[in-house]
């Protein structure tokens, strides 16, 4: 019987041009690991008739990783920072997550690094950095 613990979950992440083959993010911050954005999924209107219309609108999808300050993981996102400024370019990401409680499988398409801590917070011990990717497609399907 599965569970739904947090434990288990594999997030893998690929950057085109960098990491062509995915790499497995390790290290997460004790009580938030990543966190996926809750997105407007159509844009309504009402009328001055009362009469709600609505239509279904493309959106950003933003995952948020939170790593702990020694997670060897940092080192990946320092990477793809440092590419970035020195091509003065912007790398593609795509990847996966596994929720093994859920039993499903998240497919990340297209998706680029939008924000992130350069340096974890120094604070009575060093905090957790995040990051955060916007992904132009997450799908899940059960596997």
């Amino acid at each position: 019987m599965s569970t739904i613990t947090s434990a288990n979950s594999v997030l893998m992440l690929g950057i085109n041009r960098l990491f062509n083959i995915p790499i497995q993010i390790q290290g997460f911050a004790a009580d938030d690991a990543f966190t996926l954005e809750d997105v407007d999924m159509a844009e309504t209107m009402i009328g001055v008739d009362g009469k709600l219309s609505g239509g279904w609108i493309p959106v950003v999808k933003s995952l948020e990783i939170t790593l702990q300050a020694d997670s060897a993981s940092n080192d990946f996102f320092d990477a793809w920072i440092a590419a970035e400024s020195t091509a003065r370019e912007k790398y593609t990401a795509n990847g996966s997550i596994l929720l093994q409680g859920t039993g499903k499988l998240y497919v990340l398409t297209n998706g680029f690094l939008k924000k992130g801590n350069l340096m974890p917070p120094a604070k009575k011990v060093l905090q957790p950095r995040k990051f955060t990717i916007e992904f132009e497609g997450i799908a899940g399907a059960p596997v």
